[in-house]
């Protein structure tokens, strides 16, 4: 078990004087807050009683119809019954992966991939292995040839991960043709399909595709998550899977917290009924678009020649790219010399690939912010170029960037 790069950026992201690009938090200040307080009150004085009590392990039955429900907005009809309401997503993938994942099993993921999925697979001694991307999403022949030369290994693949929609980090999605060629792929393997899906509702361009699990016949298991709808301290996601999968899953659940909060259920429960929830994400939408814009317009204008990255089409992300020589991970001590922080590349692969590569998120900062980050980022990767160029990549950071607290990065 190892630190999370995220996690580990937070001492010094939360620092005031500090811009963030870093961490993938929501921007809870756009909820009505007083009236989720009245909301609240609401739920103690009409249901105290059974809203304090323990709970089922596979969650609120009434909860489980509101996400049905909520999913039919991504073209996917289920029965509460193959829903199972999770601590987050990410306790979805921990159930997953501990229901599946024997030591030296494989798992293939995107490359990149978010970083706590490989922590959760790396936790239960997966044997993982990254599949690459373009900007179609993953490389369907890559993910072809690494499931057959698994097979004539006599190597077990326990599952394909995904995060079709916006990915984490990569902002990337997939797009319908590619979408359609990892169902053949997966089928033909016999190969289960994780589809983690926390961003979908929140596009501001182009045209909604398809979910893997629609397009599924019982391969695979879709993760879903309110953290990014509503608020991440709820904590309230789910999976949805076959029935067999999904009475496993329950088991897990009951061994590893017994019940959830029913408490937080019964909140969630009451919003989802009387809330305009609907209303609240097209608020969301139109805030994060114009935080989307403000980081992309800002990377167009400042970012140094040899620079790329990634246009979202939603979500939380851009992937960007470095000039070559140029190490994110140790120019991360300049950029905090410099009042920015981000999240470097590496943190993102199991292999220690992506040292050229930084995620930046633009979900919290104000555009004004997000604006000045990037003044501040570029600050840093002209210093980082000025020291290339002048003793050669193996010197850079080495000066000015030595001056700076280190975070605890692995």
């Amino acid at each position: 078990m190892v630190a999370s790069e995220v996690r580990a950026l937070f001492a010094v992201a939360s620092r005031p004087e500090i811009v963030s690009l870093a961490g993938g938090m929501p921007n809870v200040a756009a909820l009505p807050l007083d009236q989720l307080g009245d909301l609240v009150k609401d739920v103690v004085s009409e249901e105290g009683t059974a809203a304090l009590q323990y709970g089922s392990a596979q969650g609120d039955p009434v909860l489980r119809e509101q996400i049905c429900d909520y999913m039919t907005l991504e073209g996917i009809q289920a029965v509460p019954d193959d829903v199972i309401v999770t601590v987050g997503s990410q306790q979805a993938l921990d159930l997953i992966t501990r229901v599946f994942v024997d030591p030296g099993d494989i798992v293939l993921t995107e490359a990149p991939t978010y970083v706590t999925a490989i922590n959760t697979f790396a936790a239960f001694q997966a044997d993982i292995r990254h599949v690459g991307m373009d900007d179609e999403g993953v490389d369907t022949d890559e993910l072809d040839h690494a499931l057959t030369e698994a097979a004539k290994a006599g190597r077990t693949v326990k599952f394909f991960y995904t995060i079709p929609n916006f990915q984490n980090p990569a902002g990337i999605t997939m797009s319908a043709e590619r979408r359609e060629r990892v169902m053949e792929v997966c089928r033909r393997h016999d190969v289960l399909i994780v589809e983690d899906n926390p961003y979908g509702l929140l596009r501001y361009d182009g045209e909604q595709k398809p979910t893997l699990y629609s397009q599924g016949d019982g391969n695979v298991i879709y993760l879903g998550s309110l953290s990014k709808t509503l608020s991440p301290g709820l904590r309230i996601g789910w999976a949805l899977a076959p029935s067999a999968v999904r009475a496993k899953l329950v088991l897990a659940a009951e061994s590893a917290m017994l019940s959830h909060s029913t408490f937080n259920q019964f909140v969630v429960r009451r919003y989802l009924e009387t809330f305009p929830w609907r209303e609240q994400i097209k608020t969301f939408n139109s805030m994060y678009t114009e935080r989307r814009d403000a980081l992309l317009g800002a990377l167009n204008t400042m970012m140094p020649v040899g620079c790329t990255w990634t246009r979202p089409e939603g979500g939380f992300f851009v992937w960007a790219t470095l000039p070559e020589g140029i190490d994110a991970k140790a120019m991360l001590p300049r950029a905090v010399n410099h009042r920015v922080a981000y999240v470097p590349g590496t943190g993102f692969f199991a292999d220690g690939r992506g040292r050229d590569s930084m995620r930046l998120s633009f979900c919290y900062p104000t555009p004004e912010q997000i604006r000045e980050g990037v003044r501040r980022l570029v600050g840093a990767i002209e210093g980082e170029i000025d020291l290339r160029d002048t003793f050669g990549p193996a010197m850079a950071t080495t000066t000015e960037g030595s001056q700076a607290p280190t975070p605890d990065l692995p």
